[in-house]
């Protein structure tokens, strides 16, 4: 331990290796993702997009998009305690405008989709929120940001290495 309580990191397990590369193994689909992704945030305000992709990352326990997304939303001025507050939204609203809940909400639903639909009463608050064309924006980002998610996790990309704007 440090003089500040904080773990050494010659003390820490070593890095996991990646399975696989995706962009070098599947340029094309991986190129098709990069596009739909760039789409995908475009007429979604940046702390909105921010606290979308890290709720869906904290969902799928992708540990390298929650590294990149947590330090692209501090770096664009997000809050650590927003961040922090985000795995327990439900108890934590009062962090988050009504519309930035509903987004979670929403992210929540369409991310987890055990009951194989999203429930119409958190489309509902979501529709409330914003319209059509944002909404509309706002499913394609979950979406994508799921899609991200099963990629990082399936070929176990490695955080900690990420640093914004690079």
């Amino acid at each position: 331990m440090t003089a500040h309580g904080a773990t050494d990191s010659s003390e820490r397990h070593p890095a996991h290796a990646p399975r696989l590369d995706l962009a070098k193994l599947a340029p094309e689909a991986y190129k098709a993702m990069i596009r739909l992704d760039t789409v995908a945030g475009q007429g979604v305000e940046p702390t909105l997009l921010n606290l979308v992709k890290i709720r869906a990352s904290q969902l799928n326990h992708c540990a390298f998009c929650l590294d990149m997304h947590s330090k692209d939303a501090l770096a664009a001025g997000e809050s650590a305690e927003r961040i922090i507050q985000l795995s327990a939204w439900t108890e934590s609203k009062h962090f988050y405008t009504a519309k930035e809940v509903a987004a979670i909400e929403l992210t929540d639903a369409i991310t987890v989709l055990t009951d194989g639909f999203v429930p119409d009463d958190v489309y509902a608050r979501a529709a409330n929120e914003f319209d059509e064309t944002e909404l509309a924006r706002l499913i394609v980002a979950i979406t994508a940001i799921n899609a991200w998610n099963r990629f990082g996790v399936s070929t176990r990309l490695v955080p900690g290495h990420y640093t914004p704007g690079a």
